[in-house]
């Protein structure tokens, strides 16, 4: 959940912190973050390109990758590639559901959006109208800074008693008021609208605000504003533990405690690591791990296929009026250095081949990425069932290559050529 401390970015941007602090800094060690261009220079077709990357990920050591890419002509690639162990659990399909964590936060930003636009809540608003009492200093947090992460609030991730739930260490339930809880435990960390800062703090309070404001279940929310006028058959949001054998639902992995542990960031507490069944390689399966520490953080579970008509609809206005989307479109910078943006519940990302919105997310063996032009006209995913697995600096440079060249692809652009390793 956050690419700063304990967390990377996301995992839901946390574990991620953990992972994707060393898998931004494996990128730019090896220098071979962007991807070949093979398609334009030797007559590859862009779904044999991105076949034949897929293929080279999984085999520097990724349990599995989906890969779907719309550059807007009708023909859409599909791929699915996944490394032999792992077959035994599952066969991965570029159909398969998936745990999309942090992308989560981009739906409940369109929800919150949808009561905008109603007149139902303002952006303006301050926390405590609609929970009062519950965050220390609420009355100078709006909605909008939780929308797009300048509330200053810790990042309950980073909370040592949620991240044994979060790596699946403690089994119980988490209910939202307990994460908020968790994270006021800690002192903020700036003065409200003065700086950015990820927190997923923020999107358990978005979640609790618009039950408030609505009466419904988040949901329930989901289901009846996005998930169902668009036709999305395998999205959902999840409400309580996983029951193996859900249907269709891809396997995570990470490392076991012994191969996580050198993977870590400072700081990180002693004894972290993911539970679940021993798998080949030194993995374990994250399949299961009680999924109550993400809620409108990261909760949601979709597909490729679904998430891709998702962004379509929102960037072509079909979810928002045009000042909502506007506002949502609306950016701050991110920390100093970092080109990328952050809008409410959406990012404005620089790659190699353009600039491109979405977002992304990690969550307990599972890492998705979703971008869509300006339009959503054009779309491309890339799904890694391992969060820490990438920080291996062979791993990271494939991974990283992949998703390059799918961004590329997506917009009809030859990805710039692989930089030799060092």
């Amino acid at each position: 959940m956050s690419k700063h401390t304990l967390t990377s970015r996301h995992l839901l941007r946390t574990a991620s912190a953990l992972a994707l602090a060393a898998v931004l800094a494996t990128a730019a060690t090896t220098g071979a973050a962007p991807a070949a261009s093979a398609a334009s220079r030797t007559g590859e077709s862009t779904a044999a390109q991105l076949a034949r990357l897929a293929l080279a990920d999984v085999n520097a050591g990724a349990p599995g990758v989906i890969v779907r890419v719309d550059d807007g002509s009708g023909q859409v690639v599909r791929i699915a590639r996944q490394s032999p162990w792992s077959r035994d659990d599952h066969t991965l399909t570029a159909a398969d559901r998936f745990r999309m964590g942090s992308n989560t936060k981009t739906m409940v930003a369109t929800v919150v959006l949808q009561l905008v636009a109603e007149h139902r809540v303002r952006l303006t608003d301050p926390v405590a109208r609609w929970l009062p009492g519950l965050v220390p200093g609420g009355q100078a947090i709006t909605v909008r800074m939780l929308l797009d992460h300048t509330s200053g609030l810790f990042n309950y991730v980073n909370d040592p008693d949620v991240l044994k739930a979060f790596t699946g260490q403690d089994t119980r339930t988490w209910t939202p008021r307990q994460l908020v809880a968790a994270a006021v435990r800690h002192d903020p960390l700036f003065a409200p609208g003065t700086r950015y800062s990820y927190s997923n703090t923020n999107y358990i309070l978005l979640g609790m605000l618009v039950e408030k404001a609505s009466g419904r279940s988040l949901a329930d929310l989901v289901q009846e504003r996005i998930a169902r006028p668009l036709h999305l058959k395998d999205t959902y949001l999840t409400t309580g533990s996983w029951q193996p054998g859900s249907s269709h639902l891809a396997h995570g992995y990470e490392p076991d405690a012994a191969h996580l542990a050198p993977l870590l960031p400072p700081g990180t507490p002693a004894g972290t690591a993911f539970a679940g069944p021993e798998r080949a390689g030194g993995h374990v399966d994250t399949t299961w791990i009680n999924p109550s520490t993400e809620w409108a953080a990261g909760g949601i579970v979709s597909s490729a296929d679904d998430w891709a008509r998702f962004d379509s609809a929102l960037l072509s206005g079909r979810l928002l009026p045009p000042a909502q989307l506007k506002e949502m479109l609306t950016t701050v910078a991110e920390e100093p250095g970092n080109p990328n943006r952050y809008g409410l519940g959406i990012e404005q990302v620089v790659t190699p081949c353009g600039t491109v919105w979405g977002h992304d997310g990690q969550v307990p063996g599972y890492s998705s990425v979703d971008y869509t032009d300006a339009t959503g006209r054009r779309t491309a995913s890339v799904y890694t069932s391992t969060i820490f697995g990438l920080a291996l600096p062979r791993t990271a440079a494939a991974n990283q290559a992949l998703v390059d060249a799918a961004v590329c692809a997506m917009l009809d652009k030859p990805a710039p050529p692989t930089l030799p390793a060092p």
